[in-house]
């Protein structure tokens, strides 16, 4: 069994959409409530709303104005910690203390190598993929379950200003999939790569989903050793895989 990590956030590039998704965030806030100070505290909106009886055509644009100025101050605030949301879950994750693949890869099937960090050349890493008989298998772990909760089929994180919304790390896991499938496709390959998802959830409850499987910790190994194997990944297609996720680490 194969080894490649590197550590996370290390790359010019990893640190790059740490600071962007950042500014991105804050300035969208920013934005937000800037739109709002502007929308009641001073009558910029009145200006652009027509006095007396106005046409159809000067109604319509007060409405779009109104309409505007009380949407938007929330549109943006709300896509700004979202934006940073993300960011604080990156962070959060790249401070752990190892990841559930190291501490379990003693007990992992001997035909399989393990990638942290990969570049899928997309603009965000994929945290831990497996490879072995089976194609690929990207492995996710699911947040703190005392800083985040499922309400209503919405995911949020908690942060020290309240609860943020976060991608559902089910659906996050699947996308990852299809980008890891899609990565080996665009490089020109003669043939598909089947690529699994699962996530670890540290207590039982979280229902699975058709595309990504739920278990727990002590259960990865035997749920690798389950996936079935692909008859069309040869061994020269299997060590063009291993040097594609190599050279991406």
């Amino acid at each position: 069994m194969q080894i490649l990590s590197r550590p996370a956030g290390s790359s010019p590039r990893a640190l790059g959409r740490l600071i962007s998704g950042t500014i991105a965030g804050s300035v969208l806030v920013f934005a937000g409530f800037a739109i709002a100070y502007l929308v009641f505290a001073t009558p910029l909106v009145e200006r652009l709303v027509p006095s007396g009886r106005p046409s159809a055509g000067q109604a319509a644009v007060g409405m779009l104005a109104w309409s505007v100025a009380l949407i938007g101050p929330a549109v943006f605030v709300l896509v700004g910690t979202a934006r940073l949301a993300r960011v604080l879950g990156d962070v959060g994750g790249r401070r752990r203390s190892g990841s559930v693949i190291s501490r379990y890869a003693r007990s992992l099937p001997a035909d399989t190598m393990i990638a942290t960090g990969v570049d899928v050349d997309d603009g965000r890493p994929i945290p831990e993929l497996v490879i072995g008989p089976f194609g690929a298998a990207v492995i996710r772990e699911l947040p703190p379950r005392d800083l985040t909760r499922e309400n209503g089929g919405r995911w949020e994180l908690r942060t020290r200003t309240g609860w943020l919304p976060i991608e559902n790390p089910l659906e996050r896991a699947v996308r990852d999939a299809e980008r890891v499938r899609r990565w080996f496709s665009d490089d020109e390959n003669d043939f598909l790569v089947k690529v699994h998802a699962a996530v670890i959830a540290t207590t039982p409850g979280l229902a699975r989903s058709p595309a990504c499987a739920v278990i727990t910790a002590d259960q990865l190994p035997a749920w690798l050793a389950s996936l079935p194997a692909q008859r069309s990944l040869t061994p020269s297609r299997r060590e063009r895989l291993v040097e594609m996720v190599t050279a991406a680490v």
